[in-house]
């Protein structure tokens, strides 16, 4: 399963119940920025197949032995875009081939910008955007970061368009659109966890293969 969201529509809080919810384990660009960068992996390592995937296997093997899926997000903090982390092409190689490897695995609940176009052509993933109002989402982010209105609508607006270049820049998606996703959860009403519920019901419920 593949969840994106925008800022200020509390995706991620949407994603770690999900997670917690199927007992999936959870993975976002994020974790395997710090995880590669921690391990000062070497372009000469994500260029090499067999390298990379030795890379990516112990990763995943640490990630699905730790103590309870909501552990992996950060102690249960927010977690960074990978775009605030200013990964190099070669980490961003890295990130997509542990996207790939995290569904072809299964059972997993993948948070990232384009997760769901970058495993767009498989059958047994479903592809999740949770978003909302520019409004909403700027007042979350006033609560939440304490900005003032301002600040706030202009870090939403820098958000937005870094979402936007993201997609353009590294899939080629210059309009993004809901027919890129199975199920859209507009978080203005709904809770995180309602929304949540949705996705598990949508899980379960067969719209794709629960395993991935």
């Amino acid at each position: 399963m593949c969840i994106s969201g925008t800022e200020g529509a509390e995706g991620d809080a949407v994603a770690r119940l999900v997670a917690d919810g199927l007992g999936f384990l959870l993975v976002d660009e994020a974790i395997v920025a710090r995880a590669a960068q921690a391990a000062g992996v070497e372009p000469e390592v994500v260029a090499d197949v067999e390298l990379r995937k030795s890379f990516l296997k112990r990763l995943l093997d640490d990630l699905g032995s730790s103590a309870g899926v909501s552990a992996l997000a950060a102690g249960g903090g927010f977690i960074p875009p990978v775009d605030e982390l200013s990964p190099s092409d070669e980490l961003r190689v890295l990130i997509r081939a542990a996207i790939e490897e995290t569904a072809a695995r299964g059972s997993a609940v993948i948070v990232a910008h384009a997760a769901s176009i970058a495993l767009g052509e498989r059958d047994d993933v479903l592809r999740v955007l949770v978003t909302g109002s520019a409004d909403v989402r700027r007042r979350r982010l006033i609560e939440t970061s304490g900005l003032s209105e301002e600040k706030a609508a202009a870090a939403l607006k820098a958000s937005d368009a870094g979402r936007a270049s993201y997609l353009r820049t590294f899939y080629g998606v210059s309009d993004e659109r809901p027919t890129h996703y199975d199920l859209v959860v507009n978080t203005d009403r709904l809770t995180p966890a309602a929304a949540a519920s949705l996705v598990v019901q949508a899980c379960e419920a067969g719209a794709r293969p629960a395993q991935a």
